[in-house]
């Protein structure tokens, strides 16, 4: 219990420190003010931001846009991930394509969703869902091969059926690792949707982050950093606890 506080003191201790590191760069003048405004200064100006309705307006969207994408892309790749794993002939066929697939860069492909669906809702949720559904997949596949064996003989041979064996094998085996795989699909989610509206969007706080830089505008570009990364870091310790409470679920 002690040596856990000790964490997470040292981790509270390492952010208070970069910002206290940023503060005096900006304050002391050895990064102009201009370029790197003070923390102090970034995080008054996120306060101001978050009472503007327009900024809470473009939360709303960016968050409808990237809840929406997710929504489609977990039970999609989640999906196909399962049949994957499940078809030894169509496992050896597929996952070296998907690994090629993963490894291009999803931005490049961006002007294509712009052509296809315009710019708008469509556009974002659907690179989205692109950026998201490989790494579901490839997830999924791997949590559908971590199930042990011989479990899934025990199961059958005390006839369970296939919906049985699907929620009192599959799902406490696979839970720890579909868990890990949500934290790290949101996170190529957010990416996704974020870039979307700073490329080509009308709304949304990835637009107004591409506005506030474009514009030179460094305090608000610097707060939107810091209010993504908040949300992003807040989703992630939200899977992670829940995460810790399924652990007991490896064995």
């Amino acid at each position: 219990m002690q040596s856990g506080l000790g964490v997470k003191a040292a981790r509270v201790a390492i952010v208070v420190a970069l910002f206290a590191i940023w503060e005096i760069l900006s304050r002391t003048g050895i990064v102009n003010p201009r370029l790197l405004p003070s923390a102090s200064d970034t995080l008054a100006t996120l306060g101001d931001l978050l009472q503007r309705a327009s900024v809470r307006k473009d939360l709303a969207v960016t968050a409808t846009e990237v809840v929406t994408a997710f929504a489609l892309a977990v039970p999609v790749g989640a999906l196909i991930g399962f049949l994957i794993a499940e078809n030894r002939y169509f496992a050896e066929v597929a996952k070296p394509l998907l690994f090629f697939a993963f490894s291009i860069p999803k931005s490049i492909f961006l002007p294509m969703f712009i052509l296809v669906f315009g710019v708008g809702f469509s556009q974002k949720v659907g690179f989205g869902f692109f950026s998201t559904i490989f790494i579901v997949i490839m997830s999924t596949t791997t949590a559908v091969e971590s199930v042990k064996v011989e479990h899934l003989t025990v199961a059958r041979s005390y006839g369970a059926t296939p919906m049985q064996t699907a929620f009192r094998v599959y799902l406490p085996s696979m839970l720890p690792v579909l868990l890990e795989a949500l934290r790290i699909s949101m996170i190529f989610n957010l990416t996704g949707v974020i870039l979307a509206e700073m490329y080509a969007s009308r709304d949304g706080i990835g637009h107004q982050i591409a506005t506030w830089g474009e514009n030179f505008q460094m305090k608000q570009l610097l707060a939107g950093v810091v209010m993504i990364a908040a949300i992003a870091i807040a989703f992630n310790e939200l899977v992670r606890w829940v995460e810790a409470r399924c652990s007991h679920w490896r064995t």
